[in-house]
């Protein structure tokens, strides 16, 4: 017992609560970090990967033997190595199985491994056989010579090797994603040829930057043919910082009419894809597409056919949309965090990778040689002994025969280790035939020349460097391949927003005196003959395209906008705004006006006061909308006027009291909200009495007319004719002819 402890009568310790819980999840946290969710930087490889591929190994499964059952290898893995879940082991062999998922696998399976579109459909482990990969004998050629560790497995048994002697940096061509305590692990896999060029001229110039690394290393290259997108700048960011993100897109080309997808980003699912270009035509959000196809087949894994809607729609502008609302493009996170040579986890940068994983590669190398020779020196100390026995065959007889305990007389009479003396006395008789001495002589020149090579090359450094490096040639050229997922540049994708997505047709939105909306298809349609509930009656109309934002104004000057197409249609009643708005308390909807983004629109008060703005200034995508027109004391909206032409139109004001002034549209500011300034000039209090307002106001094209309405009478005034009430802006008017002294509003004529 620990003296330091608290126990009680029985001998059982005592703890705080706190100090146990800490103590408790601090150890799994650990385990989970080194034990089961980091790859170490060694041989890139989780234990649950490494202990398969020994596995493996020691069942034979070679990638020149038969294929065994898939549940006899993870039987060996559990039972020998690897105390866990079944299926999470089998789970994990999957996947280095599958060509979709692992860019250089190490198993090879046979029967159903899953497919591309859906990973997860693999038969059960008794139906499907598998043995090991070419390419598992960079992890595993060297794992008898001494070059690692070893450990007692989990009940002390056996031994399993700590690590395994790669003789590629795995971790950067497989990749590896992980989810530990604390931290996780997203390393993206890379191209062998590239990765093991940079290893050489990280071997060859020690001091070489990322960007010199870079330019062997491209980027990843994904197990698809899709293109990576993300700029060259970025890749750099994240080689030199050990994080970032890599973006995805697939490959399409236009076949006679149709866009055909041929490759998709890594681990996205096609029929996926299509459920989620389906969701958008079923939401009407995709017009321009007509039908969806998938054409995959053996020959053809990813071939997904879309149908636009005919010739004329513009198929790049689809695509991009398709991009950015679905995992046609995809995003990948990449976290370089490993287990190094210290034990320990942390994010490291290309170089760092490379420099670390060469510490190791030199290591098992000097392991290796180290190994065999001491199994060279071994040998030749026992050929040396052998040699002896031969030139003194007929003393090493007598001996035998005459001796009770031949071997210590041995020693003595020759000067023989004990194990020479061993070696003789096990050699058979025929082995001491007249040829033996030839055979012992050129075996003993041959592992001569061979030691002096070993301590040579353990001797220097630079035969180390020139060894190792001739070994990564020699792989990359044996397992390498072209790169799979080429590196392009690509503008952006971007959604296509609602005005886009929707037909452009005419159609006309009115406006009722009780705030409720909707959408007539054309403009010749009269809003006054529509029918309105009992007490209702129109108020305003705009004619637009539905594709066009509609915009309301209340009566306090706060703007709202919704998209046209979404009212309902003109055969109801419509809807009330209020349900799609919040506005003040006790504010009713006057004015509803639309139209091209750019187009000027006059906004005034019945105080005399307006502004020009355009359309886009006027938009609010929230529900209470956005204070525009600065109503003074006692002022009313008026309802908004379009300016046709900027520079020929004219602004026509008229009081109720048949005070008429027109001036140049050009006079007033162009503003995105405020009062405005002073059109024509009324008393303020005036105004806060009603006795004197401006009770309609009009943009009037050159060349156009304004019909005066007083009561039942009117008066008809040509373009001529308002030349006698032009004056200076701001300025009260000239009177109109008598009988028109009482002014209920004004027509526009062309």
């Amino acid at each position: 017992m620990d003296p330091t402890q608290d126990y009680t009568a029985e001998g059982i310790e005592r703890l705080p609560l706190k100090e146990f819980t800490e103590k408790a999840y601090l150890d799994y946290s650990m385990y989970v970090i080194l034990d089961r969710a980091l790859p170490h930087i060694g041989d890139g490889l989780k234990p649950v990967q490494r202990r398969i591929v020994y596995a493996m190994s020691e069942l034979g499964l070679s990638a020149a033997s038969k294929h065994k059952k898939s549940a006899r290898t993870v039987g060996d893995v559990l039972g020998k190595f690897h105390p866990h879940g079944d299926s999470a082991c089998y789970e994990a062999m999957v996947l280095m199985a599958q060509d979709f998922s692992y860019r250089y696998p190490l198993v090879d399976g046979q029967g159903n491994w899953g497919s591309p579109d859906d990973p997860k459909s693999f038969a059960a482990m008794r139906y499907t056989e598998a043995r090991l990969t070419p390419y598992a004998q960079v992890l595993l050629s060297e794992l008898g010579q001494g070059t690692v560790e070893w450990a007692p497995n989990f009940d002390g048994t056996l031994k399993e090797p700590v690590l395994l002697p790669a003789r590629l940096p795995n971790v950067l061509l497989n990749g590896v994603t992980g989810i530990a305590v604390g931290m996780s692990t997203d390393i993206p896999p890379h191209n062998l040829r590239e990765v093991a060029s940079a290893c050489i001229r990280l071997i060859d110039e020690p001091k070489a930057t990322v960007a010199d690394l870079l330019e062997h290393v491209q980027g990843p290259d994904y197990p698809t043919e899709a293109e990576i997108i993300t700029p060259r700048e970025d890749l750099r960011k994240l080689y030199e910082t050990g994080n970032g993100s890599v973006r995805m897109r697939a490959v399409w080309e236009k076949e006679d009419d149709a866009i055909v997808v041929t490759a998709l980003p890594h681990q996205v699912s096609g029929s996926k894809i299509l459920e989620q270009i389906a969701a958008q035509m079923q939401a009407k959000k995709l017009p321009w597409v007509e039908d969806l196809r998938d054409e995959s087949d053996h020959e053809t894994p990813i071939r997904l056919v879309i149908v636009p809607r005919s010739n004329r729609v513009d198929v790049d502008r689809v695509m991009s949309h398709l991009f950015a609302t679905t995992d046609l493009e995809r995003t990948y996170r990449a976290n370089f965090n490993v287990i190094g040579l210290s034990g320990r986890p942390g994010v490291r940068d290309l170089r760092e990778m490379l420099k670390e994983w060469l510490a190791f590669r030199f290591e098992t190398v000097r392991r290796r040689l180290q190994f065999r020779l001491d199994k060279v020196r071994d040998r030749l100390h026992l050929l040396d002994g052998l040699l002896i026995a031969f030139l003194n065959l007929d003393e090493v007889i007598r001996i035998i025969r005459s001796e009770d305990e031949p071997r210590p007389v041995l020693m003595q009479r020759f000067g023989l280790s004990e194990l020479q003396a061993d070696y003789i006395l096990d050699t058979k008789l025929r082995q001491l035939a007249r040829l033996e001495e030839m055979k012992i002589r050129a075996e003993q020149t041959g592992l001569d020349k061979e030691r002096i090579d070993l301590e040579k090359t353990l001797g220097s450094k630079a035969r180390m460097k020139t060894l190792i490096r001739k070994e990564i040639i020699a792989d990359a050229e044996k397992y390498g391949d072209a790169r799979r997922s080429p590196i392009v540049e690509r503008e952006a994708a971007s959604a296509l927003d609602e005005s886009e997505l929707t037909p452009s047709e005419p159609i006309t939105v009115v406006l009722s005196e009780k705030g409720w909306a909707r959408a007539a298809k054309g403009h010749e349609i009269d809003p006054r003959s529509l029918s309105y509930k009992a007490g209702d009656s129109f108020q305003a109309a705009v004619r637009l395209r539905s594709n066009q934002p509609v915009i309301f104004l209340d009566s306090t000057g706060r703007s709202y906008s919704l998209p046209s197409h979404t009212l309902p249609s003109a055969r109801g009643q419509g809807e009330p705004l209020t349900g799609r708005f919040n506005p003040p308390a006790g504010a009713t909807f006057v004015a509803a006006l639309g139209g091209d983004a750019d187009r000027l629109w006059l906004l005034a008060s019945d105080a005399g006061y307006g502004f020009l703005a355009h359309a886009r200034d006027l938009l609010a995508n929230k529900k209470g909308g956005k204070a525009v027109l600065t109503l003074p004391k006692g002022g009313r909206v008026l309802p908004p006027c379009p300016v046709t032409d900027l520079a020929t139109d004219r602004i026509v004001a008229v009081t109720n009291s048949g005070r008429l002034l027109v001036i140049p549209a050009s006079d007033l500011p162009q503003m995105t909200r405020g009062k405005g300034n002073k059109i024509l000039g009324i008393p303020g209090k005036r105004v806060e009495a009603r006795e004197e307002y401006l009770v309609a106001i009009a943009c009037v094209p050159e060349g156009g007319k304004v019909k005066v309405l007083s009561g039942k009478r009117h008066l008809l005034l040509k373009a001529a004719d308002l030349n006698a009430y032009e004056g200076e802006r701001g300025r009260r008017g000239n009177l109109l002819p008598r009988g028109l002294q009482k002014v209920d509003g004004i027509e526009v004529e062309a």
